[in-house]
């Protein structure tokens, strides 16, 4: 018997276990962020990627993750864990509020 299957998202994993960062009510805060992300080789796909903290900090992780040679970032396309290989990934545009248009 698999437990926990389908496994539960990192924020989802975070708010259950309590180790995200939590604001003044004792929530846990959680940033949805939208990227498009266009592949080294032309190709483009939107994904979700979520993280504890506020808008600016998970920005700064996920550019600073992508920016190494060896970043690695795991995301959603839809309801599919998608992983983004720093190596791969040309450019992103990031949508804080919602889909990129």
């Amino acid at each position: 018997m698999l437990v926990g299957w389908p496994r539960p998202t990192l924020a989802e994993w975070r708010m259950a276990t309590g180790l995200g960062r939590r604001d003044k009510t004792g929530c846990v805060r959680m940033a949805e962020i939208q990227l498009r992300v266009r592949l080294v080789s032309g190709d483009q796909l939107d994904v979700t990627f979520e993280d504890d903290g506020d808008e600016g900090e998970v920005i700064e992780r996920l550019v600073g993750t992508l920016a190494e040679d060896s970043g690695v970032l795991r995301s959603t396309h839809g309801d599919r864990l998608l992983v983004l290989y720093g190596r791969g990934v040309a450019t992103i545009e990031i949508a804080p509020r919602g889909a990129v248009l």
